[in-house]
């Protein structure tokens, strides 16, 4: 509350509050005059679904308010509170306006989250805002705000209210359903928001439907939207293919424009509001635009302000200062003009208004270049995510992969197993001679080319091999994904495969350890005979320590759980459960210093860390219980970009499996970053 008012008090506020109010008692705008102020004091008299056919009736302009439903009723509470308080609709228009404009820079305040000086600066103070709104007396201020508030919503995952509000936007001003398609893609082409999808349809459809039922069946609705000589602005700008044919150069771009939002496998929300606002920036620009549409701008370049740096206000500014000087050359009086001919007026007009459109047109590049070229979304969206698990027989490799993809989401994650790739059916003979940790019993070829096929983004026919019934099941198709993770006895055994990774992971488990999980795994989920498994230990040692453990020198991170004491495991019983100690070994260093801090600080845990080499590898020793609980809150402390990657509900792990977990989400993020860097 103390900032709050510290905002309210801040001398650059009051003076454009103070700016604000002044405005509207010295001036009284054509617009307001003439159609606004009438049509409200007209259709406030008598209640009426129906006000635009009421004012056509008695006889009014049939451009005075070309709106819908929700743009009337934003005004209509004030009008009649002024009707009472005997002042003219003109005051209850523009004080509707004043709180609408207080509510959306407290909106943005919230949207982009502080930094109030700049807030001041780039919406409170700008020209874009105060020229249309209390000097021309425009409302497209009104769904500029519902448009916001529907952002806003979006991004607090309140999914029906924000398509509510959008409803209200395109209600309050038709040209708002631009917004509508890049809604509808960042939610569905977002996997982890799809399924939300229908829940932001139903607010908007049920709103659309509540607003539009009276504008529908009203001809005066329809005559003064229609009849609106805004509308036809977007068709201006045309090239003739023909006698009877052109083509219109607006919708061309906006159709390219959602083309390429679609073409983005992804979209985070930062992206989202960028490609939003570039593409009313684009229509404002390709448009002889009211000078009330310049408002559909002023958040994006509010938001670009914000993550940009200095260079990027005084673009801004430059562009607010061109958008000032073409409004005041058109409202000069044409007999204060006089002393020059109309062609030079509309030259310098017409000069102004191209530097306007150029430096517009390099905000745009600007943008585009730095808010979504930079985005991580969006370098994401060319190319997928893909982590590599290595490990021997019983290592956990199937685990720890189910607890990555529980983080992400099924639905943003593809599973590629090695096991998949055996060359034979259990029965067969041939692995009396050979075991499966033998590279020449397994199809790595195969596995290779499937995964080169899978980091393009095509899919695959894939089987799946059944360790129940020792055969391979029936062809399907595997489709590409956000996050790849491919797991098996020999993942990182090619290079071919190495290089796919963005990063590798081999858990390099307790040898005792190790058989005690296998024994446990293979003897009550696969049905094998405890002899058969204690056979398989020692016949496949050689092949262990040839094929499989050397892969650990090619790993990023090498996870090694290991028993806090080995009697543990021979004592080990309900009364005696297993307490571990995990070992972590990265090749890169692993953001080691704060990663030790909050593993102590937040989870408690007893940390030793010690560089292995000169070469940067570091090692992490760590004992202790951890809840999931506290490995989500550590992983926001220590990798807070990542989040965003996730799905809504991350599915933490408690115990040294969620440590393997924040390791590894530690190792992605810091794998992002360099893969962003090349």
């Amino acid at each position: 509350m103390k900032r709050f008012l510290r905002v309210l008090m801040h001398p650059l506020f009051l003076c454009g509050l103070a700016l604000r109010i002044g405005l509207m008692a010295w001036l009284e705008p054509v617009a307001v005059k003439v159609w606004y102020a009438p049509f409200l004091l007209q259709t406030s008299t008598a209640l009426t679904l129906d006000p635009w056919g009421h004012w056509l009736n008695a006889g009014g302009d049939i451009a005075a308010f070309p709106y819908g439903q929700a743009m009337w009723l934003m005004f209509l509470p004030l009008t009649w509170a002024a009707r009472g308080a005997g002042l003219g609709a003109d005051v209850a228009y523009g004080g509707a306006l004043l709180l609408l404009d207080l509510a959306l820079f407290f909106l943005l305040r919230r949207l982009l989250k502080g930094k109030d000086g700049l807030l001041t600066w780039a919406y409170w103070l700008s020209p874009l805002v105060i020229v249309p709104t209390y000097v021309l007396g425009l409302n497209d201020l009104v769904p500029v705000f519902w448009l916001a508030l529907s952002l806003d919503l979006l991004r607090q995952a309140k999914w029906s209210w924000s398509g509510v509000a959008l409803a209200i936007a395109i209600s309050a001003k038709l040209s708002m359903v631009l917004a509508l398609p890049f809604f509808l893609i960042y939610l569905f082409h977002n996997r982890r928001l799809r399924s939300m999808l229908p829940l932001f349809l139903r607010g908007l459809v049920i709103t659309v439907a509540f607003l539009a039922a009276p504008f529908v069946w009203s001809d005066g609705g329809a005559r003064m939207l229609f009849g609106n000589p805004e509308v036809s602005k977007v068709y201006l700008f045309a090239f003739e293919l023909g006698p009877h044919l052109s083509v219109y150069v607006v919708p061309l771009v906006y159709m390219i424009s959602v083309y390429a939002a679609w073409r983005i496998r992804r979209l985070n929300f930062d992206l989202f509001h960028a490609l939003l606002g570039l593409q009313f920036l684009l229509v404002v620009l390709l448009t002889p635009a009211s000078p009330g549409w310049y408002v559909w701008v002023v958040p994006l370049l509010v938001s670009y302000q914000y993550a940009s740096d200095p260079t990027a206000r005084w673009f801004i500014a430059g562009f607010s200062s061109l958008y000032v000087l073409s409004v005041v050359l058109g409202l000069i009086p044409e007999e204060a003009l006089s002393w020059t001919t109309p062609d030079a007026i509309n030259h310098v007009q017409s000069l102004v208004h191209t530097a306007l459109v150029a430096s517009g047109l390099i905000l745009a590049i600007r943008i585009a270049r730095d808010t979504i070229r930079e985005n991580d979304f969006f370098r994401l969206s060319r190319r997928p995510f893909v982590i590599g698990v290595a490990g021997d027989s019983g290592a956990g490799k199937d685990t720890f992969a189910a607890s990555i993809q529980g983080l992400f989401g099924g639905h943003s994650v593809t599973m590629l197993s090695g096991d998949d790739y055996h060359l034979w059916d259990r029965q067969k003979p041939m692995w009396q001679v050979m075991t499966h940790l033998n590279p020449m019993a397994n199809d790595l070829e195969g596995f290779a080319r499937d995964l080169v096929a899978l980091t393009d983004g095509r899919g695959i026919q894939s089987r799946h091999y059944d360790h129940l019934t020792g055969k391979m099941g029936r062809p399907f198709k595997l489709a590409s994904n956000d996050i790849i993770i491919a797991s098996g006895l020999h993942a990182l055994y090619l290079p071919i495969l190495r290089e796919c990774y963005n990063l590798s992971i081999y858990l390099d488990i307790d040898e005792s350890l190790r058989r005690y999980f296998k024994l446990q795994r293979d003897v009550h989920q696969r049905g094998h005979t405890v002899e058969r498994v204690m056979s398989s230990f020692d016949r496949r040692e050689p092949d262990s320590v040839r094929f499989i453990r050397p892969q650990s020198e090619h790993a990023d991170l090498v996870l090694a759980l290991q028993p806090i004491h080995p009697r543990m495991i021979a004592e080990a019983d309900g009364r005696h459960p297993l307490r571990f100690k995990l070992v972590a070994r990265s090749l890169y260093g692993l953001n080691e210093l704060l990663l030790a801090r909050v593993l102590i600080g937040v989870c408690g845990l007893h940390v030793d860390m010690q560089a292995r080499n000169d070469a940067g590898e570091v090692e992490l020793v760590i004992e202790g219980e951890s809840s999931a609980e506290d490995v989500a809150l550590a992983a926001h402390m220590i990798c807070p970009r990542i989040m965003e990657f996730l799905d809504l509900e991350p599915q933490w792990e408690a115990g040294m499996l969620g440590l393997m977990q924040l390791l590894a989400l530690s190792h992605v993020n810091q794998a992002l970053m360099k893969r962003f860097i090349w």
